[in-house]
């Protein structure tokens, strides 16, 4: 007579998760400092779904460094699982993701990221002011497509011609000016713009409403995103933009969908230096 078989269960590991928002622009925060997982593109597409997984713009990994002088590495992936250079307001979480889990006792850290090495310091509030670094302006360190260095590029989109400032702060962005961004066709021409041949690595797509020379009013259609409520690089793109365009001062606030970033950027190879609030949502753990 046969015997039935047993066969073990399989465990199923649980992952911890903090759930982070800056400005409305969302963030599954994942330590592996404290614990281990392999990060792949199928995890970290089901991580962001909304309806199968946790939901989020973006997943953010607490990693440690591999340059010995600074204190942790950063890593970025959009909800699609494409791992990408910068995040501004993800940086700003980061920070005070480390600060409230007693990861570190310093207000002012360095971080590397994909796109190079950050500073962020912790201010009073739930503030954070993060060092986004010197813009890049040369096209082909964009990467963007011309024949010379300008502030105002011109491409064809279907059948139109648009008029754009190319960017990059550690990830590539175009800004468009334009005169009410509530009326802006934020995702038709964002995701014509964002795979355009013309941004080879693709690109961050910037809305600008200038209301004066320290007031703009921004939407941002993000790679591997579509429109989030923030983007904290695309905030400091737009405001270099608009001051090489002599639209803008050094200092401006950024009003997003999410609520507003204080930007300064004095010119020159000068950094960006943004600022704005970030929280923690709720926590949670999720089966594997």
């Amino acid at each position: 007579m046969n015997q039935p078989r047993h066969r073990g269960k399989r465990r199923r590991r649980l992952l911890h998760f903090t759930k982070m928002q800056g400005l409305g622009n969302d963030f599954v925060v994942i330590d592996l400092l404290s614990q281990h997982c392999h990060i792949n593109e199928r995890l970290i597409r089901r991580l962001a779904d909304r309806h199968f997984g946790i939901g989020c713009d973006q997943v953010l990994i607490v990693e440690p460094p591999q340059n010995p002088e600074v204190d942790f590495r950063y890593r970025i992936f959009n909800g699609d699982g494409q791992e990408v250079e910068q995040c501004g307001n993800g940086a700003r979480c980061f920070a005070r993701f480390v600060q409230l889990k007693k990861l570190t006792s310093k207000d002012r850290i360095r971080v590397e990221t994909l796109g190079g090495i950050m500073e962020l310091v912790l201010l009073d509030h739930g503030q954070v002011r993060v060092d986004m670094g010197t813009p890049v302006l040369a096209p082909e360190s964009i990467p963007f497509t011309a024949d010379q260095q300008r502030s105002v590029y011109t491409l064809q989109v279907g059948g139109d011609t648009v008029e754009l400032g190319a960017v990059s702060m550690g990830n590539p962005h175009a800004v468009i000016i334009i005169d009410d961004v509530d009326q802006a066709p934020v995702a038709e021409m964002g995701s014509a713009i964002q795979q355009h041949p013309d941004f080879p690595k693709q690109a961050n797509v910037g809305f600008m409403q200038v209301l004066d020379r320290g007031h703009i009013r921004l939407r941002v259609y993000e790679r591997g995103a579509g429109e989030t409520l923030a983007c904290g690089s695309g905030a400091c793109a737009a405001v270099v933009s608009g001051i090489l365009r002599d639209e803008l001062d050094s200092e401006v606030v950024v009003e997003l969908r999410g609520g507003k970033l204080n930007i300064c950027w004095r010119g020159d190879a000068g950094p960006v230096l943004m600022t704005g609030p970030a929280g923690i949502v709720f926590e949670g753990q999720i089966r594997l």
